[in-house]
Order: C-alpha cells, then sequence, then structure tokens
C-alpha cells in the first residue's frame, strides 16, 4: 500500500494540478485543477481512479479555474483552501479579466480547511497546514508515509512565492516556510504550483530565498 501521485499542468501559466491516490484502493483526490479539465479526467480515467474529493490549496485562478465544472463531473466535493482566501474566490470573474483568461463558473467549497485537518482517501491520508503569505487562506497538503508534500505556490524549485498580490506578505511567507514546512524533513519531496519537484533539504541547501542549510565547501 503506498500514495501514488501524477502531476498534470494545466492552464497557459502551467499549474501543477496533482491527481494522488491510493494503490490499494485507487480512491483518490484532485489538488488544484485549474483548467483544462478534459486532461485531468483522461488521466484520471486512464489511471482508472475514483477520484473523491477535490481539494485547493488557495484562491487564484490558475489553481482553481476549472474546479466547479470539475466538481460536477465527477459528483464529489471540494475541500479548501482556509477562509481566509474566501475573497479571492469571490473575486474569480475579477480574477479572469485581470489575467485574460475566459470566464469560469464562481463556486463555494464544500468545506474550508483548517490547520490540523486530515484528506482520506482510501487507506492514505494528508495532513492540512496553514501556510499563508502568497494568500492569507493557503494550505499545505504532507503525507508523512510517502515523505510527499504538495505546497501550491508557497514554495518552487529554487525560487518562493509571489507576495505582491493582496493580502501577500513577504515576512509571513518566509515564516511559513521555515516553521512549516522545514520540520517535515528535508527528506521530503514536494509538488510545486508551477516547475519541477524538488526536495525540502535540496531548498535548504541552495534556495536563494530561503536557504539556511549551505553545503561546507
Amino acid at each position: 500500500m503506498s500514495l501514488q501521485f501524477e502531476i498534470v499542468p494545466v492552464t497557459p501559466f502551467q499549474q501543477n494540478c496533482s491527481i494522488l491516490w491510493c494503490d490499494k484502493t485507487l480512491e483518490g483526490v484532485v489538488v488544484d485543477p485549474g483548467g483544462d479539465i478534459e486532461r485531468i479526467t483522461a488521466r484520471i480515467a486512464s489511471l482508472g481512479i475514483r477520484v473523491v474529493k477535490i481539494v485547493l490549496t488557495h484562491g487564484h485562478l490558475d489553481h482553481v479555474g476549472g474546479t466547479a465544472p470539475l466538481s460536477s463531473q465527477l459528483e464529489v466535493p471540494v475541500w479548501g483552501p482556509h477562509k481566509d482566501d474566501a475573497f479571492w474566490l469571490d473575486s474569480l470573474q475579477q480574477q479572469c479579466q485581470m489575467f485574460g483568461f475566459p470566464p469560469v463558473t464562481s463556486f463555494q467549497p464544500d468545506r474550508w480547511l483548517d490547520e490540523g485537518d486530515c484528506i482520506r482517501f482510501g487507506e492514505q491520508s494528508l495532513a492540512v497546514y496553514h501556510t499563508p503569505g502568497h494568500t492569507p487562506g493557503h494550505v499545505v497538503l504532507h503525507s508523512e508515509e510517502a515523505r510527499l508534500a504538495a505546497v501550491g505556490d508557497v514554495l518552487f524549485n529554487g525560487s518562493i512565492g509571489r507576495t505582491d498580490f493582496p493580502r501577500g506578505d513577504h515576512g509571513t511567507l518566509i515564516a511559513s516556510i521555515k516553521t512549516k514546512l522545514w520540520p517535515l524533513g528535508n527528506d521530503t519531496r514536494f509538488i510545486p504550483g508551477h516547475g519541477p519537484m524538488s526536495t525540502f533539504g535540496q531548498e535548504r541547501a541552495s534556495n536563494p530565498h530561503v536557504a539556511d542549510a549551505m553545503p561546507l565547501w
């Protein structure tokens, strides 16, 4: 029994929508379906997975734009992000205009997520961490067993999330990374919202924004 995952890049922003599933039961979740839902559903079908939830890390359009139609098509609930991102979900139409995206269907999640919540599917579970800074209601999902995290736009391979959007804050983001992510372990792999995967240990050694474990040479 183990946690499996596949990354499906979507939207012109190449946002990393991810499908995570239990390989024993084939139950799974879709994290951050930003758009291109035909591509997402095609992969779900080819993998033979039964999706039981859609989970959102934060409220930015490129992470949530396909949520309403995908939820309707799969007949599954939407969990997340934290309620402090409600204003982002309320402004989806303005976000479409801002970023030049076609209009998307507005929605409200079936459940807001809080620090300490647990997302279960099959025999797997993801712990929820509230990680504000990029947005105030951003959350990160972590599997202790798989040593895997889905971190949205908090942290990237070699970079960190932007903080120049409304209610973003650089100091808060750095604190989220150092107090919430680093304790999860250097060997933890993470799926970022954009770009290639990395590990927390690699970022602690080489990421110019948050490195605190530089090599000794």
